[in-house]
């Protein structure tokens, strides 16, 4: 057997936001907001995946929404790469899920809870080693509840998440673990499958019952997330090198403003292309650098031709 990875947001879709898949969300959901308590008996999945409908691999409303029997309504939503602004826009999509429930003058009565919760294939949250992290209104200086648990957040980081098969006990440990290994298993373990409504999960996420269609925009999507990671990481590393680069001709000017006092234009000029490793060749040599022709000489030896 092998599975579809349940973190390509499509897979996601179609794993827990299919018309037969309320016990599973219902399961999910239970586990990772209640702690395993069935809490949550019934729901309803709005707009759900329906595999006669399948989508492009151009559509990005890729999230899950439900409503709870008690009109709660949930978010549900796989990110694998952090992008900019995510923390905010998580915040944003709480709010306005929790305001497009009043219509014009309606009472405020008739608003009901929101939770939003967002699984994410990075860590979020340095100053927590815990893989589940909930967030709720609080008073700051006493930290009790705003009286009305009107909206929570709730993050689950996956790299976090370090047990193997045989060390999963709760329900929540079983969900994250088939998060993040689903694709990886060619079997169903025997831990997994005594959660019935997990085993049906891995059934869906099997890839020989997908049709063609189904796989090739898997797939695509699946490449296109784990392209837009990679750039996002080659940004982050092209930032980090930049940032030390202007750190070293920062430092090098230092150096010789001190030395030799305000330089010409066309000296700053050469400093300013050095890579970094001759700016850090500078350094060593500045104290060998008696006079502005020696650096100016220098320079033209080393500068990019």
């Amino acid at each position: 057997m092998k599975f579809i990875s349940p973190k390509v947001d499509y897979a996601f879709k179609k794993i827990f936001g299919s018309e037969q898949s309320k016990d599973i969300l219902i399961s999910f959901l239970n586990a990772i907001i209640y702690g395993g308590n069935k809490t949550i008996q019934s729901l309803t999945i709005v707009n759900p995946y329906n595999p006669g409908q399948a989508m492009s691999i151009k559509d990005t409303y890729l999230d899950i929404k439900a409503v709870l029997a008690n009109g709660s309504v949930v978010i549900i939503e796989m990110q694998i790469a952090r992008v900019t602004a995510f923390s905010k826009r998580v915040v944003y999509n709480l709010a306005k899920a929790y305001s497009n429930q009043l219509g014009i003058g309606e009472n405020y009565l008739t608003l009901n809870p929101v939770i939003a919760v967002t699984i994410t294939d990075f860590v979020l949250f340095n100053v927590s080693h815990d893989v589940i992290n909930q967030f709720v209104f609080q008073e700051k200086n006493h930290k009790f509840e705003y009286p009305d648990p009107e909206l929570q957040l709730i993050f689950v980081e996956l790299p976090k998440f370090h047990k193997s098969l045989s060390e999963l006990t709760s329900l929540s440990d079983k969900w994250i673990y088939f998060l993040k290994e689903a694709a990886h298993l060619d079997n169903i373990p025997d831990s997994l499958g005594e959660v019935a409504e997990i085993e049906v999960a891995l059934n869906i996420a099997n890839q020989a019952k997908m049709t063609s269609e189904e796989l090739d925009i898997v797939e695509r999507r699946g490449i296109m997330l784990q392209d837009e990671k990679g750039r996002i990481t080659y940004a982050a590393e092209q930032g980090e090198a930049k940032g030390r680069l202007q750190e070293a001709i920062a430092l090098v000017m230092r150096l010789l403003k001190k030395r030799f006092g305000e330089l010409p234009e066309a000296i700053s000029t050469k400093i300013e292309t050095l890579p970094l490793q001759e700016l850090e060749n500078l350094t060593e040599e500045i104290l060998d650098l008696n006079r502005l022709e020696d650096l100016e000489r220098w320079l033209d030896e080393h500068s990019p031709s």
